[in-house]
């Protein structure tokens, strides 16, 4: 472990290691098959830095504007010891749920420095709830959870943790996209669910830890808080997670497996950004971009929702011209097939195709004639 840990601070560099949170945790399972990502996320280098030094856009960047209506959302629905939020749960989970008591922790203190403090606190609360004998009616705000990841604890904030009736917990997230008509945008809804699915992983971990049954004590569904319509008025979902909870489970035990793929890396590559004594890079960004192209590329569409090389990885897959740029639904349909000049060749009858490919081919000239059949009509 030692002589691996060695090869990521090369990677890294002298910069600090930048470590998990939710949303980071969450993204393993939108782009699995990513080497590049899994190697840089092991390392803990910010991939941030990295795009901004690249001159290129940062797709996760929020503006002031709605970071400051989430926040303005988040404490409207937690106002008066939580009141409407309790209303919100006696509804979606059909429970006899007249109150609550409210537990914030951010009195503990909200820095970084104080995070340990507060996740003693929130354990000890679970664990106090877990144990006790009657049933235990309480809104935990602002807690700090912990998970293993890569194997090492990296701190996790929920919104709340929610300890109802029969023992069992419920993790809310609380998130200011609108639902309109029933109907909101799947690709937020999934992010906020897989990000829901690490608490619930956290949760299970630190009860598991205290023999208690983490799988049968923390629900499976999460809460999801979102504003109603076009108003401020908050409505409550109740999602099903366990898919999320699985394909994360699975992503997190291939987190130590990182050593086959830095097979192929060439043991110079560094990332390290050399920074000045203004604390600005130095490094010449054609020397990082190459570097950045030694670990294996798997870009879609869809890693703009998650990642901060989306953008660089986008420009790099467009310049090899790599089929992954058109999306997974046509690499898949195009399975053996890297490149797009690749697939054109076969389609236009230029290419000779590989024994496989006969199949894929025939489709692919079919499409090509058609096409200029239509063009020609039109």
């Amino acid at each position: 472990m030692s002589q691996l840990n060695d090869r990521l601070d090369v990677l890294r560099g002298p910069a600090p290691a930048k470590g998990h949170d939710a949303r980071t945790i969450a993204a393993l399972t939108a782009n699995p098959g990513c080497a590049r990502r899994a190697l840089l996320d092991a390392a803990g280098i910010d991939k941030d830095a990295i795009a901004v030094h690249l001159g290129k856009p940062r797709p996760l960047a929020k503006s002031s504007i709605a970071l400051r209506s989430g926040a303005i959302f988040e404490q409207q629905v937690k106002e008066d010891g939580g009141a409407e939020l309790v209303r919100l749960l006696r509804d979606v989970l059909k429970l006899p749920l007249p109150e609550a008591a409210h537990t914030d922790l951010s009195a503990v203190g909200t820095q970084d420095a104080t995070l340990k403090v507060r996740h003693t606190y929130t354990r000890n609360a679970i664990l106090d709830a877990a144990r006790s004998t009657t049933p235990s009616r309480t809104l935990l705000d602002h807690p700090v959870l912990q998970l293993t990841v890569g194997g090492h604890r990296v701190f996790l904030e929920p919104d709340v943790v929610a300890f109802q009736i029969d023992g069992v917990f419920h993790i809310i997230e609380i998130k200011s996209f609108a639902v309109v008509d029933r109907q909101a945008s799947p690709v937020k809804v999934a992010a906020a669910v897989t990000q829901a699915a690490a608490y619930v992983l956290a949760l299970r971990e630190l009860l598991e830890e205290e023999g208690f049954d983490g799988e049968r004590m923390v629900a499976h569904d999460v809460i999801l808080v979102t504003p109603l319509d076009f108003t401020r008025r908050p409505t409550a979902s109740r999602v099903d997670a366990r898919k999320k909870i699985d394909a994360l489970t699975r992503q997190l035990s291939r987190l130590t497996r990182v050593e086959p793929l830095l097979e192929h890396v060439p043991a110079s590559t560094t990332f390290d950004l050399a920074l000045g004594p203004d604390e600005r890079p130095t490094r010449d960004p054609k020397d990082l971009e190459a570097a950045l192209s030694t670990l294996p590329i798997r870009y879609t569409p869809a890693c703009r929702h998650f990642c901060d090389l989306a953008y660089v990885c986008r420009s790099q897959t467009r310049d090899e011209g790599l089929i992954d740029v058109l999306g997974i639904d046509v690499r898949d349909d195009l399975g053996g097939v890297d490149h797009i000049s690749t697939a054109l060749r076969l389609a236009d009858d230029t290419r000779t195709p590989a024994a496989d490919q006969s199949d894929l081919a025939a489709a692919l000239r079919h499409a090509h004639t058609v096409r200029a059949q239509l063009r020609g009509a039109a």
